[in-house]
């Protein structure tokens, strides 16, 4: 009841809080999560799960901005795949049945499950180069008499 009084007041005493120790970190922004790529691949890994989900690490690919999720260390050998030029990047990345592959200035590997482009649309990575294609879907004429049919 004390203090409450003494708040009231205004007479409470005012202690300033020490920084030292702090470790609260302030609300990270997009324009500062872009992947720095002359890292090891767990450091490229750390930062990108570090940034998922909000705001998202990103890179530029084709002179876009597109933000990578669900990143996790890969060991094993070095995946087939289609080449993705990484702006930054000292090797290309590997688009494979997986995901993308990328690699780490130690030559150690990082395989990214999903991405999202600046439109907001998210695929995952494994679908990069089909995600333009657009599938048609093309009838037998059996199939088109049941349409009618069914119409």
């Amino acid at each position: 009841v004390e203090a409450v009084h003494l708040i009231a007041d205004g007479k409470a005493p005012r202690i300033p809080q020490s920084e030292e120790g702090a470790t609260y970190e302030g609300i990270q922004k997009k324009e500062n999560a872009e992947i720095s790529w002359d890292q090891p691949a767990s450091a490229l890994h750390n930062w990108i799960r570090g940034h998922d989900k909000v705001p998202g690490a990103w890179a530029t690919i084709d002179g876009q901005m597109v933000t990578f999720y669900g990143s996790s260390l890969l060991n094993a050998s070095v995946p087939t795949g289609q080449e993705l030029v990484i702006k930054g990047a000292s090797k290309p990345g590997l688009i494979t049945k997986s995901g993308l592959v990328v690699f780490g200035n130690d030559g150690k590997m990082v395989l990214v499950r999903n991405l999202q482009f600046e439109d907001g649309k998210m695929i995952p990575a494994s679908k990069y180069f089909t995600a333009d294609e657009a599938t048609s879907l093309e009838l037998t004429e059996e199939e088109k008499k049941m349409a009618e049919d069914i119409r």
